[in-house]
């Protein structure tokens, strides 16, 4: 993709793999609005690229767990007289746990951020996209949407919805001019383990840096293909699932994700 002159929206975009494709998306020639809770970290963020790149870096704060978010996000847009090229769903959070133990606002919060706000937010810039004849989608999914994760239940179920909302939107729209990808990486150096409170019992694997993450990405959408999965290693992992039956995939997940307080 030429992103020259483009306008990049970005979710997620104060910290971790949404910074990342932030600045990634500014050295492309994009200009970017950057989106999340934390407006002084949006700010600085902006501050760099647009001191680094010279081209406008706009802050939306907006808290995407409300069902309001994404519909003041698009209005924030419009108000700015900007149309949106490239939409990267990148917001996210996870729970790690006893389903039974896990507070039921956090799970829901992580479904609104997680899933909900992914199809609103499409919803609401793909057709100007489709009026513009091109445009790109991008969703951050994860590993974890190739088979159940106990102990993280909700959040392998929420990557799983973005996995098959993607791809299909990928094969809807691969002839109108339209890219869709479905980014899935394995554990990153991001702040997701701090927010999670958990990192040696959650996470598998070593970390990999997120400007990895995001190159890989974008070279999935220069080839317009429906997903990637991060990592070469991983790539093979993902494809475990295929070939195992379900319940015992579920299994070995049980024992991998189990924390060790559990008997």
């Amino acid at each position: 993709m030429d992103y020259k002159g483009r306008t990049a929206l970005i979710t997620g975009a104060s910290s971790g793999i949404g910074a990342a494709f932030a600045r990634e998306l500014a050295a492309r020639g994009c200009q970017v609005v950057l989106v999340a809770r934390r407006e002084q970290r949006l700010a600085e963020l902006a501050a760099e690229l647009e001191s680094r790149h010279g081209r406008p870096a706009h802050v939306v704060v907006a808290d995407l767990s409300l069902p309001t978010a994404p519909a003041a996000v698009q209005a924030a847009t419009e108000k700015l007289g900007l149309h949106i090229d490239v939409l990267v769903n990148n917001a996210g959070f996870a729970t790690y746990g006893p389903f039974d133990t896990i507070d039921p606002d956090r799970d829901h919060s992580m479904v609104m951020v997680n899933a909900a706000a992914v199809v609103d937010l499409t919803h609401r810039f793909l057709p100007g996209m489709l009026a513009k004849d091109g445009g790109a989608v991008i969703n951050v999914s994860s590993l974890a949407a190739f088979q159940a994760v106990p102990f993280q239940a909700v959040y392998a179920a929420s990557k799983a919805f973005v996995q098959a909302f993607s791809e299909s939107l990928w094969a809807e729209y691969r002839t109108r001019g339209i890219r869709v990808v479905a980014c899935c990486p394995s554990a990153t150096d991001t702040e997701y383990f701090q927010v999670l409170g958990n990192d040696d019992e959650a996470r598998v694997g070593p970390k990999r840096p997120p400007e990895g993450v995001v190159r890989d990405s974008l070279r999935a959408l220069d080839k317009n293909r429906p997903h990637v999965v991060v990592g070469y290693p991983w790539k093979l992992v993902a494809m475990v699932p295929r070939a195992m039956p379900r319940a015992a995939m579920a299994r070995f997940g049980e024992k991998l994700m189990r924390p060790r307080h559990r008997p």
